[in-house]
């Protein structure tokens, strides 16, 4: 299987990164300069507002917008009377095996005491963005810190060596785990393998834990130092970010069409990774890199509510604030005229492109799924298989339930940032993100309830009214006797306007008295 990475910078508003496996698109990364970023950036800030209520303090870290800090993502360090020393570690491990009883992954207390208790408003506290803002909502704060690096995790407040849970193999967890204590880490700090430090050599585990730990004395200098709201560390561009987190040896090239770009990734892979660098090359053909390998109609095609599957049926995606709702449809796909069959065929089916635009749409939250019914036990377990494994190449964090008594599959989706559609569309000013506008008969009798107010008004005389050509068409037409009616009872002249330019749900009513003062009308 062939896979490649395509970097495109040509606009230097936007960077796109695609993931390509034998030509079809599998993942894709978009960043936008106007765009900020805050992501895995570390900042240190201070306590502006506490809200036992909810049991989470709001925290101002010099970006314009508070930070939500959970009591359920503070450290343990902050329990302690004298705050937050930055060189001393905690506890925990990335494992289930060996970690304290009364803690939870991660070294987490089970049992944590009120936010108000640990925080008071003015204090300094050091936080890492987890979650940018969504909306109205701040960006997420924890105070549990982790620093990436190519093989390894530097998360102070771990205090220990852990393997990521992803790699399962036993043997393979225990080599690494006393590779890693061979290396003698400092104590007070603790170190995460990545799935990517899996078959490294110790030599480049060592390189990278010795580049985390440099890098952790810089951050460290900085928190002494440096006043409060202010910038402790900043996560690199997201070329860097991407080629360090997923390029492994299964990547069989990396093409760039831009010279900064090409120079910037190719310095981090002779630092990094250099036996990946005759894997990088620079796009120098006229056609754009991303038109000559036919993805620019795949991406559009993201942005649809209906993606046709393979040999009939669909999925159709549909994004609310509170959740994802994906229904499965048949269509035209049919399998030896059994009804169960083509069920479960099209399902497993469905499960694989399901997975795959979670990827590329980058959706998060509550998303349910619902396939077509199925009444076989063993088929239905099947489906639940085929989405988990379909799943496992997702970066981010997911939790698949079995299927619901009424034939449905419920999933979480770890949200980091807004999702690609939020990214790339605003909200429709004519129908504020319905997807649906009132009709001319709908407007035309909401601005004949308007006159009838407006008639009323003792001083009022002359009203003019703007609304969209359709309506006014209506309202001159079907609604003119109407009209002549409400002059003659009161004493007003009525006038209508309409234009094109308007959108459908415009409603604009001026009214005047008889020396051309304006005339406010009740509410």
């Amino acid at each position: 299987m062939k896979k490649e990475m395509l970097v495109n910078v040509s606009q230097p508003e936007e960077c796109r990164i695609a993931i390509i496996e034998d030509g079809l698109l599998e993942e894709l990364y978009i960043e936008r300069a106007s765009q900020d970023n805050y992501v895995g950036n570390i900042y240190k800030g201070k306590i502006v507002n506490l809200e036992p209520s909810i049991q989470a303090v709001f925290v101002d870290f010099g970006v314009g917008r508070n930070g939500f800090l959970h009591v359920s993502d503070v450290e343990p360090q902050y329990f302690r009377q004298g705050g937050f020393d930055p060189l001393s570690g905690g506890e925990g491990d990335d494992d289930d095996e060996d970690r304290p009883k009364n803690r939870n992954r991660g070294g987490r207390p089970r049992v944590k005491p009120p936010i108000q208790e640990i925080f008071r408003r003015g204090d300094e506290v050091v936080v890492q963005v987890i979650k940018e803002g969504i909306g109205a909502k701040g960006p997420t704060l924890s105070t549990y810190i982790s620093i990436p690096g190519r093989y390894l995790v530097l998360m102070p407040a771990l205090g220990r060596v852990g393997v990521s849970r992803k790699i399962e193999d036993e043997e393979a967890r225990r080599r690494l785990r006393e590779s890693m204590l061979e290396l003698n880490p400092p104590k007070g700090v603790g170190f995460i393998v990545r799935t990517a430090g899996q078959e490294r050599s110790k030599k480049e585990l060592s390189r990278d834990l010795a580049y985390l730990l440099r890098l952790w004395k810089v951050i460290v200098r900085r928190i002494k130092k440096q006043p409060s709201p202010s910038t402790i560390y900043e996560e690199s561009d997201m070329i860097i970010r991407t080629i360090r987190d997923i390029v492994t040896a299964d990547i069989d090239a990396i093409y760039v069409d831009e010279d900064d770009a090409f120079k910037r990734a190719k310095e981090f892979l002779q630092l990094v990774m250099p036996r990946h660098v005759s894997r990088l090359h620079q796009y120098e053909g006229k056609e754009p890199l991303f038109h000559k390998y036919k993805l620019e109609e795949e991406i559009c095609r993201i942005h649809k509510r209906e993606v046709p599957l393979n040999g009939g049926g669909s999925i159709v995606i549909d994004q609310t604030e509170a959740l994802v709702a994906i229904d499965v449809n048949s269509g035209s796909f049919r399998i030896d005229d059994s009804a169960e069959e083509s069920a479960f065929r099209l399902n497993m089916s469905a499960a694989k492109e399901i997975a795959r635009q979670l990827r590329l749409r980058d959706l998060g939250g509550v998303i349910v799924n619902d396939f077509i019914d199925m009444r076989k036990e063993r088929h239905r377990r099947g489906l639940e298989k085929a989405l988990r494994d379909s799943m496992k190449r997702d970066r981010a964090r997911t939790k698949i339930l079995r299927t619901s008594p009424f034939g449905l599959i419920e999933m979480t989706r770890q949200r980091v940032r807004p999702s690609l559609k939020r990214s790339v569309y605003t909200d429709c000013p004519c129908c504020a993100g319905r997807g649906v506008v009132k009709t001319a008969e709908s407007m035309a009798i909401e601005v004949v309830r308007m006159l009838m107010v407006a008639s009323q008004q003792p001083k009022c005389k002359r009203v003019t009214v703007r609304v969209n050509d359709e309506v006014a068409s209506y309202l001159n037409n079907k609604k003119r006797k109407e009209i002549m009616a409400l002059e003659d009872e009161g004493g007003v002249n009525i006038q209508i306007l309409g234009s094109e330019a308007l959108y459908p749900e415009h409603l604009e009513i001026d009214c005047r008295d008889v020396d051309g003062r304006e005339i406010t009308l009740p509410q």
